[in-house]
C-alpha cells in the first residue's frame, strides 16, 4: 500500500513540475527581448485576404536572419497582439503554411519602426494580388472621444458602409482599404457594416480615450465586424486586444502585463489540476471507513 501511494505521490508530483515547466516555457517565449531602457516601438501582424490559405508569418530585424518571432498557421482574419519592437528597421516575410523556413517567401515587406509609435502590418488584398501593408497605428484621442479607424477586409462585398451609432466612419469603403481614424462619440453604440446584400451589426463600448480599428471581415452569409483595441489612452501601451481567432503555433510576445498573468494562471490551474487528481487517485485507493 505504500508502494501505491509513493506511485501516486510521484505521479502527482511530475504532473505539478510538468505544469510548472510549462508555465515558465510560456513565460520564456513571452518574455519581451527589449529592456525598460531600450527605445521601443509596437508591431501587430495580420492576415486579412480572404482566399489566402494560412500562411506562417516571420518578423526579422534588420540584418538578422534569425526570426525574431515565428506564427504559424495563421488564417484570414488573425490579428496578432502587439508585439514590443525596438526602434529599428525589420522584415515582414509570409510563406505558406507548414513551408521550410529557409524556403523563399511568397512576399515580404520592410517596416522602420519609431520609438513610442506602433504599426500593423497586414496581408491585404486577393491572393492573386496579395500584398503587405504597413499602416501607422494612432495611440493617442481628443479629450472626450474615442478614435475609430476601419479596415474593409471582405472580398464579397466590394463595397461596405460603415457607421457607429449615428457617426458615419466610411461610406463604400472598397476591398483592401483601410480608413484614418477620426473621433466618435464615446459610449455604448451599435456599430453596422452594410454592403449590397449583406451587413453586420455590433454592440461595442468605446470608453472616452480609446482607438479602435474595426475590421469588416467574410463569414458564411454574412459579414462580421471585429473590434481592435489599439490603445486605451495616451497613458498606456497599445493594448493588442485582437478578436477571438486563434494564431496556430508560437504565440508572439505581448506588450500588456495581462498575458504575464494569463500565463502564470494557466500554470497554476495545470498544477491544481494535477493535486486534485492525485487527492481523488488517493480517495480511490483509501476509501473512507
Amino acid at each position: 500500500m505504500k508502494h501505491v501511494r509513493l506511485t501516486s505521490a510521484l505521479s502527482a508530483f511530475r504532473h505539478v513540475l510538468a505544469a510548472c515547466a510549462l508555465s515558465l516555457g510560456l513565460l520564456s517565449i513571452a518574455a519581451p527581448a527589449t529592456s525598460a531602457a531600450t527605445p521601443a516601438g509596437w508591431l501587430r501582424l495580420a492576415h486579412l485576404s480572404p482566399n489566402t490559405p494560412a500562411v506562417d508569418v516571420y518578423l526579422y530585424a534588420f540584418g538578422n536572419s534569425h526570426a525574431r518571432v515565428v506564427l504559424h498557421h495563421v488564417s484570414y482574419g488573425t490579428v496578432s497582439p502587439y508585439l514590443p519592437a525596438p526602434a529599428g528597421v525589420y522584415t515582414v516575410a509570409m510563406r505558406p503554411a507548414g513551408a521550410a523556413s529557409s524556403s523563399a517567401p511568397v512576399l515580404s515587406t520592410a517596416v522602420h519602426v519609431h520609438a513610442a509609435d506602433a504599426y500593423t502590418v497586414a496581408g491585404m488584398g486577393p491572393a492573386k494580388g496579395l500584398r503587405l501593408q504597413v499602416l501607422k497605428d494612432r495611440l493617442t484621442s481628443p479629450p472626450g472621444h474615442a478614435m475609430v479607424r476601419v479596415i474593409q477586409a471582405s472580398m464579397r462585398e466590394h463595397l461596405v458602409t460603415i457607421r457607429a451609432g449615428t457617426d458615419l466612419i466610411g461610406k463604400n469603403l472598397a476591398f483592401a482599404t483601410a480608413t484614418s481614424y477620426q473621433p466618435v462619440s464615446h459610449g455604448r453604440l451599435t456599430v453596422r457594416a452594410a454592403g449590397e446584400t449583406e451587413h453586420a451589426l455590433s454592440t461595442l463600448t468605446l470608453d472616452s480615450g480609446t482607438i479602435h480599428t474595426l475590421v469588416v471581415l467574410d463569414e458564411p452569409g454574412h459579414l462580421r465586424i471585429d473590434n481592435l483595441t489599439d490603445a486605451a489612452g495616451s497613458k498606456f501601451q497599445p493594448d493588442g486586444g485582437g478578436p477571438a481567432t486563434g494564431l496556430g503555433g508560437t504565440a508572439p510576445p505581448r506588450a500588456s502585463s495581462m498575458t504575464w498573468l494569463a500565463f502564470i494562471a494557466a500554470g497554476l490551474l495545470l498544477a491544481m489540476t494535477g493535486l486534485i487528481r492525485f487527492r481523488r487517485d488517493r480517495r480511490t485507493e483509501f476509501p473512507m471507513r
